[in-house]
């Protein structure tokens, strides 16, 4: 070996990394290849040299962009108001606490129905010649829709709950809860025919978990969306950790969760892991420190399950969107307004027949649960057409072109309405968005002390706006408006029920056909009404839930965006 030469030459592999507090790391790592043949020792500094300058620069280079960022000696970047300039998040100018904008999560058995026009009322002969679905062209809003109709199981896991919270062995009086809330089985008995097997065993006996609730009131249904609603927003906050699971230990009577009662701070929970962290926490309090209750502004919880308004389902039930043969499929792909057939019937396939006509071992296949004539309920044995003689499991036959299953058939659905014959002919321009029916408006009832309570079972008192609070507005007069220009003093008509008629206040609008319906109440079109606190064996329903932000769904934008921000951008 010469003198003065290096025998080992070292080759270099830097790794630059920044952690979150906006540090650099340098990672060195160094070998020796034993193909590359011995240089001088003052060349080999030469290139060492080099290098060093190379990583200074480079480490120069990162420092400057991470100060840039806020990073190590620069100062955190904060978000400003475009109104006032001043810092969001920032505990030195005022601590105003925004969350980063979110998309709306999913709720659990939702799919997403996005809005549209329609023509809401009667698309077939009026046979019954009953003159209560005069066709009007109305607008329906995106919203969230329950996949399936809500089944034995998931109406047995309300009861169950009930049960827990409200033990009648702890307390008599909580029978009386139990009570109220469990669907009437006797909805099945019938004078001339055996369905005594029914009463017994249709809701509880695990062969039909999964078939459509029934006997089920229009109250009981909405109660169920409202302790839907909590129960989901309390397994979110478990799930993410601000609330610890040790609350569910202490939920007895009305020390229960309920997402209004929560956001008031009427119900304390006891933070979880994430929410005492200051750490993991990304809420603060305007001072900074950790923020251990969650607010609706976080974007977090998720908005009530409900029962869908008229309007909503019957759009909902045509899928209206496959008859458009160039939908919009994602963000900056421009849809077209074409609309090729008109439907009778949910299915996107013979869209005004009731049987499959696709070539195939289906075809010919009913297309839902229902009464083909008088005594033929399910067909002839070794080829039923439907394979049901009474209700069939909720995911049974095929969804529509939304994804929802047994919109026609199977069981007739309750929706949030009033029931009035000529509301379609009462409607002003400004109700043909999401018309409704039924609005009884409440506000939140405070006690002596300016307080907000909770009643027995835990839920945030309300009570019914007053006429006199009322009188001075211009788009209302009256805080309960069910009768609104059919029924009051405005309309000079009035409902003699039990008289001259059987409708009221108190009755609600059911859609669809059932297991026992003719095809006729096929057709999303056609609406019948019952009183709401009465059910039947024929009759069950299914939740939605309002859309937050863009009507196109998740990572869509609302309104018309382009590139250039002026219409006409040509040189003159």
């Amino acid at each position: 070996m010469e003198k003065g030469s290096c025998p080992y030459p070292l080759l270099f592999k830097v790794y630059i990394f920044a952690n979150p507090v906006g540090k650099i790391i340098l990672h060195l790592q160094y070998f020796i290849p034993y193909s590359v043949k011995n240089i001088p020792i003052h060349r080999f500094m030469q290139k060492t040299m080099t290098l060093k300058n190379l990583l200074i620069l480079v480490s120069c280079t990162a420092l400057l962009a991470s100060c840039k960022n806020g990073g190590l000696f620069g100062k955190k970047k904060h978000d400003k108001s475009e109104a006032t300039g001043w810092n969001y998040n920032d505990k030195n100018m005022g601590g105003y606490q925004v969350a980063k904008t979110k998309e709306q999560g999913l709720g659990p058995g939702l799919v997403f129905v996005q809005g549209g026009t329609f023509t809401m009322g009667q698309v077939d002969e009026d046979v019954m010649g009953n003159w209560n679905n005069i066709p009007r062209r109305v607008s329906v809003a995106s919203f969230y829709m329950d996949r399936t109709e809500v089944s034995n199981l998931h109406y047995r896991e309300y009861m169950y709950w009930l049960n827990r919270v409200f033990d009648p062995s702890a307390d008599p009086n909580n029978q009386k809860i139990i009570d109220g809330a469990l669907p009437d089985t006797l909805c099945w008995r019938s004078e001339l025919s055996y369905n005594e097997p029914l009463v017994e065993y249709y809701f509880r006996h695990p062969g039909f978990n999964n078939y459509p609730v029934v006997g089920v009131t229009w109250r009981q249904a909405s109660d169920y969306c409202l302790w839907r609603s909590d129960r989901v927003n309390e397994g979110i906050l478990l799930d993410k950790g601000y609330v610890a699971k040790q609350s569910l230990q202490g939920e007895q009577q009305e020390n229960n969760f309920t997402t209004k009662s929560y956001l008031l701070g009427l119900y304390q929970a006891q933070p979880g892991k994430v929410a005492t962290s200051k750490k993991k926490n990304p809420l603060q309090t305007p001072q900074g420190t950790p923020r251990t209750t969650v607010s609706f502004e976080d974007g977090i919880l998720l908005p009530n399950y409900r029962l869908p308004s008229e309007a909503e389902w019957e759009y909902a039930a045509y899928g209206l969107i496959d008859q458009n043969p160039r939908p919009s499929t994602k963000e900056g792909k421009r849809g077209e307004e074409l609309a090729m057939n008109k439907q009778v019937y949910p299915w996107s396939q013979n869209v005004n027949g009731l049987r499959d006509t696709r070539h195939g071992s289906w075809q010919g296949s009913f297309l839902a649960n229902f009464k083909r004539g008088s005594g033929d309920v399910a067909g002839v044995a070794g080829g039923l057409n439907d394979r049901a003689f009474y209700t069939s499991e909720v995911k049974s036959f095929y969804p529509n072109s939304f994804g929802l299953y047994n919109m026609a058939g199977n069981v007739s659905e309750w929706v949030r309405d009033v029931y009035r014959p000529l509301t379609n002919l009462d409607l002003a321009s400004e109700d043909e968005t999401n018309p409704f029916r039924g609005n009884k408006y409440q506000t939140l009832y405070k006690n002596q002390n300016g307080e907000a309570e909770i009643d027995s079972m835990g839920k945030v008192r309300m009570r019914d706006v007053t006429d006199s609070e009322s009188r001075g507005r211009r788009n209302y007069q009256r805080g309960n408006v069910i009768n609104f220009l059919d029924g009051d003093s405005l309309s000079q008509s009035q409902y003699g029920y039990g008289l001259t008629t059987l409708i009221s206040d108190h009755s609600r609008v059911y859609k669809g056909g059932s297991w026992n319906d003719r095809p006729y109440w096929l057709s999303p079109g056609t609406r019948r009404f019952l009183e709401e606190d009465q059910s039947l064996s024929t009759l069950g329903f299914r939740c939605a839930m309002d859309r937050m932000g863009s009507p196109e769904g998740n990572k869509r934008k609302t309104g018309n965006w382009w590139k250039s921000r002026r219409q006409n951008s040509r040189k003159k």
